[in-house]
């Protein structure tokens, strides 16, 4: 606003200097005489001044037009004149608007026009490193993936192109589920931009999804170095490797590599239950009863889980129900009000045929949350206690329909597992298998309620039919009448 007005009051001074000075100019005497040797003529002030201006102007316009007859004259021999250089300009200028206007149908959506936009920037410009871009994208836009393909592998000629292409075809051969050749072109493009954060996530899920740890591994170090990877985040994940490694050494018989790998990956990241689960069973195999039992009392610290004490109750296998409960007493001491610790001690208490004392350890779970889990061992705590059978099938017939409890569910498409894997078994995700609730009932059995009889021991003697059975049945039941998904 302010600019404008200074403009505007530039332009009002100069007119009033210009009409001043003709003003002082119409009022001077004299003048110019000039005699042609025929005639004389006498011009006044402000008449010599506009003759001048017209004088000059005459000759800067006589001046250009050398110029331009200089230059068309060269122009017809071949040489670059001013005039080349003008059609250069003119056709880059188009080109440029093209190649944006290409860009803009791109970002709308509109395929076709931007394929012709792509066609005439290249037409104008020239300059393959620009276009082939906009013509591969605007290609799988109108599912032409044949051009597609086609001109990412023409980036693939430059050096400077050279790493879009790849990318660009290993997202074609992702999209095909083509994992192989996509795998070998995201090491290709990480060998290009090992910077780059979503070659580094692509290659490291493939790796993860072909097994290959210890490549996964060394993409994931390059994660942490490069400043794409928190530091926790980086240790937790790093763990998860450590342990899916030491599980395929236990399947190739290798057993004291696959206790160090596992009791490594425990040390990474203590509060990893599969990770801490099996570093226990390595310390249990060597004999090493304490380190077990301290490896697994502080991941339960860290996040209480049946499977850590499927695996406590490995330690001692034969006990009498009273000395595991006290033994467990010492596990749980740090988490009371945990709902899976109430759970536990309850089971226990039934296995001691201990009932009151079971319903008592189970404390509000039933109105707070009463998962299948939950109503189970009510079930099973009326039968102990003489309860009539109706009493008994009417909390087994609530278990059935109940919501199942925690479960281990993908955090990326929430696919339910009925264990613990690095990797999604459905949308192929790495490290995104959480232990929580899912929003319905229709997913697996809770594995604790599986996990009973490896707590409690299948021996007859410290094992009542009564209890046992009743929920092994419903967990037979429930599978019948809850579909287990799939993966």
């Amino acid at each position: 606003m302010l600019w404008s007005l200074i403009k505007i009051l530039v332009f009002v001074a100069a007119i009033i200097a210009l009409t001043y000075g003709g003003t002082i100019l119409m009022d001077l005497d004299g003048g110019l005489t000039v005699n042609t040797g025929i005639d004389e003529f006498t011009l006044e002030p402000i008449e010599v001044v506009f003759g001048l201006a017209a004088f000059v102007l005459a000759v800067w316009l006589g001046l250009k037009i050398l110029a331009f007859l200089v230059a068309a004259f060269k122009f017809l021999n071949g040489d670059e004149t001013a005039i080349s250089r003008y059609f250069d300009r003119n056709r880059e200028r188009k080109g440029y608007e093209a190649l944006a206007e290409g860009m803009m149908a791109l970002a709308s959506g509109e395929g076709h026009l931007a394929l012709t936009k792509a066609a005439r920037a290249e037409k104008y410009l020239q300059k393959p490193r620009l276009t082939n871009l906009l013509i591969a994208q605007a290609a799988e836009l109108t599912g032409d993936r044949k051009k597609a393909e086609n001109t990412y592998k023409k980036l693939l000629e430059d050096s400077q192109t050279r790493f879009v292409g790849v990318r660009g075809i290993m997202k074609q051969k992702l999209a095909d589920g083509d994992t192989d050749t996509a795998l070998k072109l995201a090491e290709k493009a990480f060998a290009l931009k090992p910077k780059h954060e979503e070659t580094q996530d692509v290659l490291l899920r493939l790796q993860a999804e072909k097994s290959d740890w210890i490549g996964a591994r060394k993409t994931l170090n390059t994660k942490l170095k490069t400043g794409t990877l928190p530091r926790d985040v980086y240790k937790r994940r790093d763990a998860v490797l450590a342990l899916s490694e030491a599980r395929d050494i236990i399947d190739d018989g290798k057993t004291i590599e696959s206790r160090e790998a596992a009791i490594e990956a425990n040390r990474l990241s203590p509060d990893l239950i599969p990770a801490a689960v099996m570093a226990a069973r390595g310390y249990m195999a060597d004999g090493n009863a304490r380190y077990a039992t301290r490896v697994l009392t502080k991941a339960w610290n860290a996040h209480p889980h049946p499977d850590l004490a499927a695996a406590f109750a490995e330690i001692v296998a034969d006990e009498t129900p009273q000395a595991r409960l006290k033994r467990f007493k010492a596990l749980v001491k740090s988490s009371p009000d945990h709902p899976e610790t109430k759970m536990l001690l309850a089971e226990l208490h039934i296995t001691a045929e201990e009932f009151p004392d079971a319903k008592r350890a189970l404390g509000d779970l039933v109105e707070t949350d009463p998962t299948a889990r939950v109503l189970t061992l009510m079930a099973a705590i009326e039968r102990g206690s003489g309860a009539d059978d109706s009493v008994v099938r009417g909390w087994l017939t609530r278990a059935l329909t109940a919501p199942r409890g925690p479960q281990w569910v993908c955090d990326n498409c929430h696919t339910v597992h009925a264990t613990w894997a690095p990797t999604c078994s459905n949308c192929h995700a790495f490290d995104t298998l959480s232990w929580k609730s899912t929003p319905t009932s229709e997913v697996a059995m809770p594995a604790g309620t599986e996990m009973l009889p490896l707590i409690v021991g299948r021996d007859k003697e410290t094992n009542p039919p009564a209890t046992t059975e009743l929920v092994e049945a419903e967990v037979v039941d429930g599978d019948r009448d809850q579909k287990r998904p799939e993966g």
